[in-house]
């Protein structure tokens, strides 16, 4: 579990009951496994799932975080996902863009005095 899930997402997931933590933590594995294909990687190619947060926005989509050898992997990638649940399937999909290198440093939200765009 350790190696799959982030300590969050283990949080979370002990909040849930019955099917509903299982469907949280398939849910989130398959969106793992989507944002690794949408980086080019497979299961055990060098980031480890734990690197590959899935989270939630503000308005309840997912959001991926990518942390430590995941980000070090796609340091100028944005991933987006989307995960389904129909009875006991799910799926994920996953979006790879690229930002452009003053975004990954957060320089694109510098106005021209030096203070940052909220």
């Amino acid at each position: 579990m350790r190696y799959c899930y982030a300590p969050e997402e283990l949080a979370r997931s002990q909040s849930l009951t019955g099917g509903h933590r299982q469907e949280y933590l398939c849910g989130r594995f398959a969106a793992k496994e989507a944002v690794l294909k949408a980086l080019g990687r497979g299961l055990l190619q060098g980031i480890a799932p734990h690197d590959i947060v899935i989270g939630r926005g503000p308005e309840g989509a997912p959001r991926v975080e990518l942390r430590a050898a995941a980000g070090k992997a796609a340091p100028l990638v944005t991933v987006t996902v989307s995960i389904t649940h129909k009875g006991s399937g799910v799926a994920a999909v996953a979006l790879a863009t690229c930002r452009a290198p003053q975004e990954a440093t957060g320089e694109a939200d510098k106005n021209s005095d030096g203070s940052r765009t909220p």
